[in-house]
């Protein structure tokens, strides 16, 4: 065995959620460097295809393959595995990284359909993707699963309650779906702090939040997105392979 980690991913396959913009695209794009190819999903067909045709024509044609499916949606994720199946016939990794925080104030005061909507996307559609992989690919063939959580659900903090306790509900996830399938799969998760993505954009575009942040953090700044893909590979390779039920923080320390 050699004593260099291989972070090659060269043969695999790998689905990433949330895969328009943002995290999900430097993700996929840091899984493709790698040489697996990858299946980019989100809502909007228009934005995949931009980004999966950029792949394409950066790495080589058939890297990329865009299809667009609602993240919390059991009828769209389930048609998400089969494309991929049908195009590739194999889930080597899952990347579970779709999110949606609608609603920024006090928990008390949340209302059910707020509830209901972030657990759709942020819980509820992280497991039901994980289960559709497992029984198409996983469950005799082995692979990884990479969880993307948040530094918010390690921690409280103000504003953020109902997205903070779904991301602390995926780490819980992870853990638990690592303790029950850890023979054939690894599934680890990744809590990013706050990255400038448009997700985000209330925090960091807020003077006082970023200062706040900027305050606190030892390296005196926040993530770009393409700071997260190197986790995103190391998890996902055989560098990590008895790395599992992890939560690797990715915050710069703050």
């Amino acid at each position: 065995m050699s004593a260099v980690p291989d972070f090659s991913l060269s043969g695999r396959v790998a689905i990433v959620t949330g895969a328009s913009r943002g995290l999900g695209v430097a993700i996929a794009e840091g899984l493709a460097e790698q040489g697996s190819r990858v299946v980019l999903s989100s809502r909007k067909q228009e934005d995949l295809d931009r980004e999966a045709e950029r792949l394409n024509a950066r790495f080589a044609e058939g890297t990329a393959m865009a299809v667009a499916a609602h993240a919390g949606r059991e009828a769209d994720l389930r048609r998400l595995v089969e494309a991929t199946m049908e195009r590739f016939g194999r889930v080597d990794i899952l990347v579970n990284n779709a999110g949606t925080n609608p609603y920024f104030g006090p928990l008390i005061d949340a209302q059910p359909a707020i509830w209901d909507k972030t657990f759709e996307v942020n819980l509820r559609g992280y497991f039901l993707l994980s289960q559709l992989v497992y029984r198409a690919w996983m469950e005799v063939n082995g692979g990884v699963i990479v969880n993307v959580a948040s530094t918010g659900g390690l921690r409280p903090s103000f504003g953020l309650g109902v997205y903070d306790i779904t991301k602390a509900g995926v780490i819980m996830l992870t853990r638990q779906l690592a303790r029950e399938l850890g023979g054939k799969v690894r599934v680890n998760c990744i809590a990013p702090g706050l990255f400038k993505t448009r997700f985000a954009e209330a925090l960091w575009g807020n003077e006082t939040i970023l200062n706040r942040v900027l305050t606190s953090n030892p390296m005196g700044r926040i993530g770009d997105p393409p700071e997260i893909a190197g986790a995103v590979v190391f998890l996902a390779s055989d560098a990590a392979s008895y790395v599992n039920g992890e939560v690797l923080v990715v915050d710069g320390g703050g």
